[in-house]
């Protein structure tokens, strides 16, 4: 935004000056400082040489002080906020990746920090997923996000994919096996949808920041294992991507003031394209097979039926494409597959590609696939991936 100055009768323009971080938009002038310039006073002779001056100037300083007094009084108390660290035991963007984010819109269409729809309407935290049920089951830490005190815990309930039907009635229990941590002055954070029977902790109990408090599990109203990270300042819903309460009306696009420590926030910031699976498989593959853990092979025969590669990535853009490419031991395409271009934000999306074995059987060796994430011009994402065939 450009704002017109006016100076010598000429106009310029300049930048709008930007608002300074919360810690230190406070007033500057003291509570004795605002009582003298309440009680000051121009004398007669100025009042009766400068007709106006004294109205004007009254005026001047009470707007001053009022809009001193608004900022103090509307400043978050961000300063005195906990930095948390992320809540699970893993790297951004390797083995675990931001799936959902706060909802940052306040009316009925979903947007994250950023505007994009990484997110749906009314979510309340952010969950961090890790790859598969085998993840799952082979254990993943849930972490203290920030030092505190256990106030409440549940668990007990199974874990069970909404997606496989037969979920039972969990309604008031959505979080499913969870807790809530009290890091003081009115701040808590709630960890959901931990394994059953994982949790290590009680009421009550002190826990320093990294502490081990479960694992990630599938309990409660979900779909794929992940964290769900919720944080709360006097049980208004804070989104620590900005530092801003959701019931306060903001938006999308706002200033942001992190509440994550800077590692971890700049983690989360820039994961744009993740990679969720990737693997060979003898035959076609299904979401729920990559999901069980059971869709890859980690070495193949020269007489397998078919050789398969597949991805599976989270939030691919309008516009992008999906392509994946198979090369033999040679080094010549065997498999060149495009998908079209996505028509709207996908919160993941799978693909496979792979060939029916030739009549004399697979020749021998080491053969190469590749996945790249095309957004126009540009790759946003690239990898590669080998198996052999013996």
């Amino acid at each position: 935004m450009l704002r017109p100055v006016v100076d010598d009768g000429s106009e310029r323009f300049r930048p709008a000056r930007q608002g300074m971080p919360y810690s230190r938009r406070r007033s500057r002038l003291s509570d004795r400082a605002i009582r003298e310039l309440r009680s000051c006073d121009v004398s007669n002779e100025v009042k009766t040489r400068m007709p106006g001056f004294f109205e004007r100037a009254t005026a001047r300083v009470t707007h001053m002080i009022a809009a001193a007094l608004l900022v103090a009084a509307a400043a978050p108390a961000l300063a005195e906020a906990p930095r948390f660290d992320l809540p699970i035991a893993c790297t951004l963007g390797v083995d675990c990746f931001v799936q959902n984010h706060v909802d940052a819109d306040p009316g009925p269409r979903a947007a994250d920090f950023g505007c994009l729809q990484r997110t749906y309407d009314g979510h309340k935290g952010i969950d961090i997923r890790i790859p598969d049920d085998a993840a799952m089951r082979h254990g993943v830490a849930v972490l203290a996000a920030a030092d505190g005190t256990v106030l409440r815990l549940r668990d007990g309930m199974d874990d069970s994919s909404v997606r496989n039907g037969g979920k039972p009635d969990i309604e008031g229990r959505e979080c499913g096996n969870g807790l809530v941590i009290d890091h003081g002055e009115g701040w808590t954070t709630q960890y959901c949808h931990l394994k059953k029977d994982s949790i290590v902790v009680e009421p009550g109990d002190k826990v320093a920041r990294g502490a081990k408090l479960g694992e990630v599990g599938l309990s409660g109203r979900t779909a794929f294992p992940h964290v769900h990270l919720g944080i709360r300042k006097d049980d208004a819903i804070i989104d620590p991507m900005t530092g801003a309460a959701t019931a306060s009306g903001s938006r999308c696009g706002v200033e942001r003031h992190p509440l994550w420590s800077p590692a971890v926030d700049s983690a989360i910031a820039r994961q744009d394209v993740s990679l969720l699976n990737a693997g060979f498989a003898a035959g076609a593959v299904s979401m729920k097979a990559i999901d069980e853990g059971s869709a890859a092979i980690s070495a193949g025969s020269t007489d397998m039926p078919a050789l398969v590669f597949y991805a599976r990535v989270t939030w691919l853009r309008a516009g992008d494409v999906m392509a994946l490419t198979l090369d033999g031991p040679d080094g010549r395409e065997i498999v060149a597959d495009v998908a079209e271009r996505v028509s709207r934000l996908k919160a993941q999306m799978m693909r496979f590609a792979g060939k029916r074995r030739p009549a004399q059987g697979w020749e021998p060796g080491r053969y190469t696939a590749r996945l790249r994430v095309l957004r126009g011009a540009d790759t946003v994402l690239e990898t590669e991936h080998g198996i052999e065939l013996r």
